[in-house]
Parts: C-alpha cells; structure tokens; sequence
C-alpha cells in the first residue's frame, strides 16, 4: 500500500520539491487548495481533498479540511485503521498563516482574525498526538529529512516542536487581541505573562565555569555584529548591556561610558569621542583595566590606538572607520561589537526586567524614566548655575545605572567618582568621594535615593561638594535641607528614585 501524505501550507517555500521527492519514492499526496494547483502546475499529481470529503472549500477558504475522512486518517492508530474509510496518513506537511507577522505593528482587527489559522492548528496537532504512527512537519528546515526512513525519536522531535510552535502562536494571538480588545494595555501588567525563547548557540559557561548557560533570542532584541575577537562570553553580554544602557542616556552627543562588573567606572561626555574617552579613562584607569568601552559616536583611528594601548574585553560602537578597525582587529582576542540599531531606539528594546526567585517570579517595567530639569526642584536658598544644572542631569543619569546604595560625583560633564553596592549611604558618599580621580570642589553628588541622615551633607561639606541631587522622600527632608542651606550647598530634590537591586 501506498504511503500517503496529507501537505497544506500557507508558506510554500520548498514545496514542490518536497512533493516531487514523495511521488518519486512512492507516495500519494493529498491536498488542499491553492497548496494542490501549485503541486498540479508544477507536474505534481496530488488529488484535491475535495474529493475525499464530497464538499469544496467553503466561506472562502476557511473550512477545508476539518472532515472526519481527513483526521481519522490522520488519528487512527494500527488497531483502529481498519475502521477507516480511506488509507492512514503517515505524513502530515503543514504551517499557518502568519499571525506573528502583525505583532505589535497595530494591526486593523480584521486583519488580525483572518490570519488567525484553524485548521493548520488542528492538523498539526492531530498528527503530533499520534506522532508514533505519523511524521508531522512543520518547518521548511526539515523537509530535507528521509520520510521513508524516520524513526520514532525523529518523530518525537518533530512532534515537540509542532507544540511548542502552536502554543507560542496561540500565545501571540492571546496577547495581541488582549492589546487590541483593551483587555490589557502595553503599559499594563497583564495576567497572563509568557516568553518565548529560542536557543542560539551554548556558552562556555555562565558567571562562574561550574555554571552551565547559553544565549537565547527573543522576539524584541538589537541588531549588532562582532567584527572582532572570540565569542561573547555570559559575563561579556552582561557588561555589554550595561554600557550600551548607559550609552543610550547620551545617544545625541559624544560619550564615553567605561564597565567593569556590570557597573561604570567612568563615564564622560566630550567634545568629541577622543575627548569624551581621555575625560571617562581618568576618572578610574585602575579599574578600566580589562573593562567594557561603549561609545555613542564613530570610532576614529585615534582613539583606535588608545584602546589598544590597554588590555580591554569589548569596545562597542555604533560605526568605526576603517582605518580605526584595522587597528583594532591587530588586539585577536579584543571583542569589537558595532550596534546598528539606533542608540536612540535602544531602551525601547526591552520593556520590561524579568527576575526568577524562589517566591515567585518578578516582572517590572524597566526603569527609562527621564529627568526633566525644567521640573525638579531646587530646594536650597543658593541656585545652581546652567552649568550646574547640566551637571547634575549628568550625574542622575548615571547614578540610575549604580548599584543602590549609589553616588556619583562629577564635574564638567564627567565622573570622578563612583561608587555603588553598599549597605549604608554614608559609606557610599565616603567611598565615592575618595575615589575622586582629581579633586571634589565644586563638583556634583548624586545620590540614586533619599538621604536619611545630615551626616551625608556634612561629608560632602567638608569636602567642598558644590551641589547635591537625590530624589527627596525621607522624614530628615527638613533637616537635611536645612543643613544644606547652613553649609552653603546647593540641593535639587528630583522625586524620582532610582534603586538597583
């Protein structure tokens, strides 16, 4: 008896080879369809499943193949084919119509409900709940398989990845129509919460080597290329991402921001990106070393050659010239990224921060809230000047990506000392202080929340502090304003917290 093969596609890449290499081995192919006149033009014989159900397609296409004569062939197992009418199906070729296409593009609902697929669906799982008797395939990549020799783990295979395809795209679909009945809004936390993900490649390890990790893609993600070095390891995209966060506060003009364990060790902004690195590389070039580079401009063959004076994981740009990459591809093991999304664009990539604990698993909004200098408020008698103003926007920016409890101190648009992860504030102030690459008077402090005590304005005093931002919120508001006032500081309140656990 002839095998038979049951194939209707909505993407008919790869089609009619896939059916002309059946008839050539022996095998009867049913059909629906527009999937069956491309089969017949192009010298296939499929008979039209039309004439194994006795009715034609009906409301324009939407009901073709949900038929009994269709699925018991399909769902019958050894003891129950002799109960069928016609021949068991051993094979079943079939994908949807494109759902996932019209995500997020805000899509008309009509357009949304015609492409959702029911049929396909149904096929797809009828053959994989009887994957022991039927090969169900449906991606183009495994039509190069040998279907007159697939055994039951090849099967299994296929099966898994039928569900693990129907159930992502019956999740878009919820999700979409949730977005678009306004049962939940994008700005909303909805009660149902899935991602899907698909393996890249393997890591070689994760933070440590008894860690085992890899890489996966996700449906919103950047477009970047290494033109340079070894593969990104776990640590190098973790470091990657926080500069390119940090370099993204500053996409209109040229920064510098340097990483190392995921926190800035200097950040400035310059003239130009030769400029902007020097200011960055002086506020800690003890901790620069074997650090993560982002800039936000071209890299020039000048800064090129600084870079390569020093041992670097990863320099991450947006465009380099030719001549600064030729320099920097001289360093083999020297990871050279180029970003070509729009830096503008970047913080839109990823919404929302997912965390897994043991009490549940934590999903929040990603912090892109920006400050307004227009609306913070300065609470001191003294009032900063422009330049102060421009300053502290600076530094409240950075101190968003500074482990809580975080300071920075900065001048002229540039870092001169951060520090971030510790337990007490105070301590913090004084470590940030101390690590002032030159000297604080007249500088910055930004704090990343609210001072609880006077101790801190007393120590960014006596070091000769200008002026101080934070968000404001503490029971001592009072008392450390009045402070500030009597030891001639300046202090903005912005209302705006900006904790990193």
């Amino acid at each position: 008896m002839k095998k038979r093969a049951y194939i209707s596609v909505y993407d008919k890449t790869n089609i009619v080879e896939l059916a002309k290499r059946l008839i050539q081995s022996g095998w009867e192919i049913v059909s629906t369809g527009n999937t069956c006149k491309l089969l017949n033009d192009n010298g296939v014989i499929a008979t039209e499943s039309s004439t194994i159900t006795g009715f034609s397609e009906l409301l324009g296409g939407k009901v073709k193949s949900l038929h009994p004569d269709i699925f018991a062939p399909i769902l019958a197992d050894e003891n129950e084919q002799k109960e069928l009418k016609y021949p068991p199906f051993s094979l079943v070729v079939v994908n949807l119509y494109p759902f996932e296409k019209y995500k997020g593009v805000n899509a008309d609902i009509d357009t949304l409900l015609k492409n959702i697929d029911i049929g396909g669906v149904a096929l797809l799982r009828a053959a994989a709940k009887n994957y022991k008797n039927v090969t169900v395939v449906c991606d183009v990549d495994d039509y190069e398989l040998d279907f007159d020799n697939i055994d039951e783990k090849t099967r299994e295979a296929l099966a898994l990845k039928v569900y693990e395809h129907t159930s992502k795209y019956d999740y878009i679909i919820f999700e979409e129509l949730s977005y678009n009945f306004g049962a939940t809004h994008k700005e909303n936390m909805p009660k149902l919460k899935a991602m899907y993900l698909n393996k890249v490649n393997d890591l070689r390890y994760g933070e440590n080597p008894h860690q085992k990790a890899a890489l996966y893609s996700y449906d919103a993600q950047i477009d970047y290329e290494i033109l340079n070095g070894k593969e990104m390891s776990y640590n190098n995209i973790l470091d990657a991402t926080a500069a390119v966060n940090i370099a993204s506060e500053f996409y209109d003009v040229s920064a510098c921001v340097i990483v190392k364990h995921t926190n800035p060790c200097g950040v400035a902004l310059g003239k130009s990106i030769s400029d902007a690195w020097h200011k960055a590389l002086d506020c800690d070039p003890l901790s620069a070393f074997g650090g993560i580079v982002a800039f936000t401009k071209e890299v020039d063959e000048e800064v090129a050659k600084c870079l390569t004076s020093m041992f670097l994981e990863i320099v991450i740009a947006p465009h380099y010239s030719e001549g600064a990459l030729e320099i920097l591809k001289t360093k083999k093991n020297l990871r050279v990224i180029k970003i070509n999304t729009e830096l503008k664009q970047y913080q839109n990539f990823v919404p929302q921060e997912v965390k897994l604990t043991p009490f549940g698993v934590l999903v929040q909004e990603k912090d892109t809230l920006e400050l307004d200098p227009d609306k913070f408020k300065i609470v001191s008698k003294l009032k900063p000047t422009q330049e102060q103003i421009e300053d502290m926007v600076f530094a409240f920016k950075i101190a968003k990506h500074v482990k809580s409890n975080g300071i920075v101190v900065a001048k002229d648009l540039r870092t001169l000392g951060i520090c971030g992860g510790q337990t007490s504030r105070v301590g913090a102030v004084e470590i940030a202080i101390n690590r002032v690459c030159d000297s604080p008077k007249g500088a910055i402090l930004a704090s990343d929340g609210f001072f609880p005590a006077i101790d801190n304005i007393h120590l960014a005093a006596q070091n000769r502090i200008a002026a101080i931002i934070q968000p404001a919120g503490s029971i001592k508001d009072k008392e450390v304003i009045e402070t500030a006032d009597k030891m001639g500081l300046i202090m903005a309140a912005t209302g705006i917290r900006h904790f990193r656990h």
